[in-house]
Parts: structure tokens; sequence; C-alpha cells
């Protein structure tokens, strides 16, 4: 949960390194409340018509879509790669999955261009 709470410290802080454990358990708690927020929009049945999402759900994605784009950047950077590779996405299937491989590459070790190793701090 700490790791979550130190992204949304950084809200927008595309500068420096993040772990691999902070990326994924970012990625793991924000699946999990989004998650319930939609289920939740389900049953209170504030779904909006003809989207199949609910406000709930939309207002908490909108909140967290800048730290998740951040934290994103902060993981590229920690295996020497600049932010600007998350616009590999666009390619169709390959692109999802060589960010896949870049998420989950070990850090540089010591430090590079974008800060010192988080693991080593």
């Amino acid at each position: 949960m700490n790791y979550y709470l130190k992204v949304l410290k950084q809200y927008a802080d595309f500068n420096g390194r993040a772990r691999r454990k902070e990326y994924w358990i970012y990625n793991i708690i924000n699946s999990i409340i989004g998650g319930l927020l939609f289920f939740l929009d389900y049953m209170l049945g504030t779904t909006i018509d003809g989207l199949d999402l609910g406000v709930l759900y939309l207002v908490y994605a909108l909140f967290v879509f800048i730290p998740g784009v951040a934290v994103a950047v902060r993981r590229l950077h920690d295996v020497g790669k600049s932010g600007w590779m998350l616009l590999i996405a666009l390619i169709p299937l390959i692109g999802a999955i060589w960010l896949l491989v870049l998420y989950l590459t070990d850090s540089n070790p010591g430090e590079n261009k974008y800060g010192p190793n988080p693991k080593e701090a």
C-alpha cells in the first residue's frame, strides 16, 4: 500500500526512476480498486447508458490517469529508456508486448541519466 500512496504523492513527477515493485504494486492495487468501483457502480445502478461504465469508476480513472502515466515513465527510466517509449503502445500487439518486457526487466545497475538506482537508495 505504501508504494500505491507513494505514486499518488508523486502525482505528476515524470523525473527519476521507479522500481519494478513500485510499478506493479501500484497497478495491482489500482486494478483492485477499479474493479470494486466498477462492481459498486453496477450494484448502485450508476452506470452511464450506452457506456457500461459507472460514474464512480470514471471519476477514479480520471484521478489516477496522470499518476499511472508518471509511474510508467519512471519505470521506463529505470531500465534506461525515455518516457516517450510509451508511445510504442500505439503499435498494435507488438507495442504492448514490448512495453510488458520493459516493465518486467530488472533495473539498470547503478546510476543512469535519469538518476540513482532506487534499489540502492
